[in-house]
């Protein structure tokens, strides 16, 4: 089939290493101008790694890894209250910091390489209308140029476009957000001190605020801004412009202790500052007709499971799957391309969200719940002390706070072996 996807990144990449693989010809159209190699730490659990093992990707991967041992939790002095170191055994849950911790962009460039030259990249332009007729997909792209298809495949994030066209514009917003949930990513640099190591580390503040920072390398530090608020200040700001988003942020987490006015200072000077209001995506169907959404486009589960980059890879890898089992010998069938490639595609994208649907509920169950509960939770210091008190606890009787915490534990789901992935069959 010729199939387009757009996005090129984590999701959209891992989907055209398989469907590529399949045979298919595959074209991955992306807005920027290049690849966006940007962005901060993301990682893998579960069912994403051994994904990544079926594709051959797990030394690439691990030359890439970064080399995080842990997290540990410190109050407003800086003394450590809680650690969770990772869990490098190779069996059970992932801890807080993965055994499969990457940088994004290193991830993105990992699976856009791992492609070949079997997928066509389009940069610099955008998918601007399509239209099912004739038995095909009629796209029109921002340039003006058009082109022909047999199925689109919006992997273009939580705010996804594809997702808006393919429902309408009369349509009610897919995406969900967390109670004013706010979280600002940036890095700022700072060689390593002697005796440091690669740890993150997590500071919980009065008023719903809370700062991450850990390293991937010896000379920069990503740090993560997270809070509540309604400001309508944050909520109103136009998409992009950092230098209020900057402003506000500097507002809410000035005094906030720790290090927090340190790295405000820093933070007029990053240039790689990104702010996005976290929510879940839900839909009643990934699909329609000859277009289909697959990770953040279509079921965003938030940065709070820890299992965004997980439901991508896995997605990518499931959709694929059916798409093999169902489309294997029907194109080309005919003259058109036209019923029995339909066919074959509503089998495959019907069998896509019957097979994934059980394992993205689990992952986004009480996920809007959770955020309401900490709240409360977080906001003043005596409930940030009993947590601390609390994660000290744990950590010092091992227990298992990360799997309570984060969504990685799929109970009674199980991924699939997909012959036609293994035995690289070719759809003809």
């Amino acid at each position: 089939m010729k199939i387009l996807i757009s996005g090129a990144g984590i999701a959209g990449n891992a989907l055209a290493f398989w469907l590529s693989k399949l045979g298919h010809s595959v074209t991955v159209v992306e807005r920027a101008a290049n690849l966006r190699t940007n962005g901060l730490q993301i990682d893998l659990r579960g069912h994403g790694i051994e994904v990544i093992r079926r594709m051959g990707l797990e030394q690439a991967f691990r030359s890439k890894a970064a080399p995080e041992h842990g997290l540990q939790i410190v109050d407003a002095s800086g003394r450590r209250r809680a650690y969770f170191p990772a869990n490098k055994s190779g069996k059970g849950l992932q801890s807080f910091t993965s055994d499969f911790e990457i940088m994004r962009g290193d991830l993105c460039l990992l699976l856009h390489d791992a492609t070949g030259d079997q997928t066509e990249y389009i940069f610099g332009t955008w998918i601007e209308s399509f239209e099912e007729k004739g038995g095909g997909l009629e796209v029109r792209f921002g340039d003006g140029r058009t082109d022909r298809f047999d199925l689109l495949v919006g992997a273009d994030g939580p705010g996804s476009r594809t997702r808006t066209m393919m429902l309408g514009s009369d349509a009610a917003d897919a995406f969900y957000p967390l109670h004013g949930e706010y979280i600002a990513y940036f890095t700022i640099p700072r060689p390593m001190q002697e005796g440091e190591e690669y740890i993150a580390t997590s500071f919980i503040a009065p008023g719903g605020r809370a700062i991450l920072t850990r390293r991937s390398n010896a000379h920069q530090v990503q740090v993560y801004l997270s809070c509540r608020t309604e400001l309508e200040r944050l909520n109103g700001i136009r998409r992009g412009d950092v230098e209020a988003e900057k402003a506000v942020f500097a507002e809410i987490f000035r005094g906030a202790g720790w290090q927090a006015d340190e790295i405000l200072k820093a933070l007029n000077n990053a240039n790689d500052f990104h702010c996005e209001r976290l929510g879940l995506v839900k839909l009643e169907s990934w699909s329609r007709g000859r277009v289909a959404l697959v990770g953040d486009a279509a079921y965003c589960p938030s940065a709070n499971t820890g299992m965004g980059t997980t439901c991508a890879v896995v997605g990518a890898y499931v959709l694929a799957g059916e798409i093999g089992r169902y489309c294997g010998g029907s194109v080309g069938e005919e003259d058109d391309g036209g019923t029995d490639t339909r066919k074959g595609l509503t089998e495959a994208l019907n069998a896509y969200e019957r097979t994934f649907r059980p394992f993205i509920n689990q992952v986004q169950k009480g996920v809007l719940k959770d955020a309401s509960f900490l709240d409360g939770v977080l906001a003043t210091p005596f409930g940030i002390g009993v947590l601390n008190w609390f994660l000290g606890l744990a950590s010092l009787l091992r227990l298992n706070v990360p799997g309570w915490i984060l969504h990685e534990d799929v109970q009674g789901w199980d991924l699939l072996g997909y012959e036609e992935l293994v035995q690289e069959r070719v759809c003809k």
